[in-house]
């Protein structure tokens, strides 16, 4: 592989596993809201969730663009004041693909959530333990399995994200070049096939590897919980 090739390996890993890690917290808090609690205007943040599943990438990318520019209100804002730029930055592609993974990641967790028997996390509440103890010490443990699960599939999903990566932060080298995007730029030239290849083996042997760490992980905590 060239060095070309490596770099948007290594990049491609740091993006996914970014993005994975950064919406983890906040796929776990919106996933048990809509697994738990009723209140006005779930139906639309349900719908919110999941709409970057159901729109063409490129016009998630581009909305991305539109909030989060140089220009825009809030990339300005963030800009300015915090000094984090994500427009044209591997940090930006980041966003991209937690966007697009993060309705996996909640749609997996909260399915997990509403597995486990509310009348266990009942029992807890009613020897004293506060809501927030009731969910890290019962609700959590439980669900860990399909925690392991959203965060496998928005990493793999990340990891193969390229509408909303290249329309948000386009293709340079070194900085926001993917797997994705590489193989798309060397499909475009002459003799290309043979780097596309090489990746697209590359994308398949990462994407294995993840789903098979998921498998092993699910199971050591299934063969765990019993005995707790």
């Amino acid at each position: 592989m060239t060095p070309e090739e490596w770099t948007a390996v290594r990049l491609s890993l740091l993006v996914a596993t970014t993005a994975t890690l950064a919406s983890l917290p906040a796929g776990i808090a919106v996933a048990w809201l809509l697994a738990r609690r009723r209140f006005w205007g779930k139906g639309l943040v349900d719908t919110l969730v999941h709409l970057p599943l159901v729109m063409p990438p490129v016009v998630t990318g581009y909305l991305l663009l539109l909030s989060f520019g140089r220009r825009a209100p809030f990339g300005a804002f963030l800009a300015e004041t915090l000094g984090i730029v994500f427009s044209f930055r591997w940090t930006g592609a980041a966003l991209a693909c937690a966007v697009m993974g993060f309705p996996l990641m909640v749609r997996a967790i909260r399915l997990s959530i509403e597995a486990v028997d509310p009348r266990l996390e009942a029992a807890a509440g009613t020897l004293g333990a506060r809501p927030a103890w009731v969910f890290a010490t019962v609700t959590l443990p439980l669900c860990l399995p399909g925690i392991i699960a959203g965060a496998i599939l928005c990493f793999a999903k990340a990891m193969g994200e390229f509408g909303a990566t290249i329309t948000f932060v386009s293709n340079i080298p070194g900085e926001t070049q993917t797997l994705p995007t590489l193989i798309y730029s060397l499909l475009q030239v002459p003799g290309g096939d043979s780097g596309a290849l090489r990746l697209t083996l590359v994308s398949i042997a990462i994407s294995m590897l993840a789903l098979l760490g998921s498998e092993w992980l699910a199971r050591r905590v299934a063969v765990r919980q019993p005995a707790t």
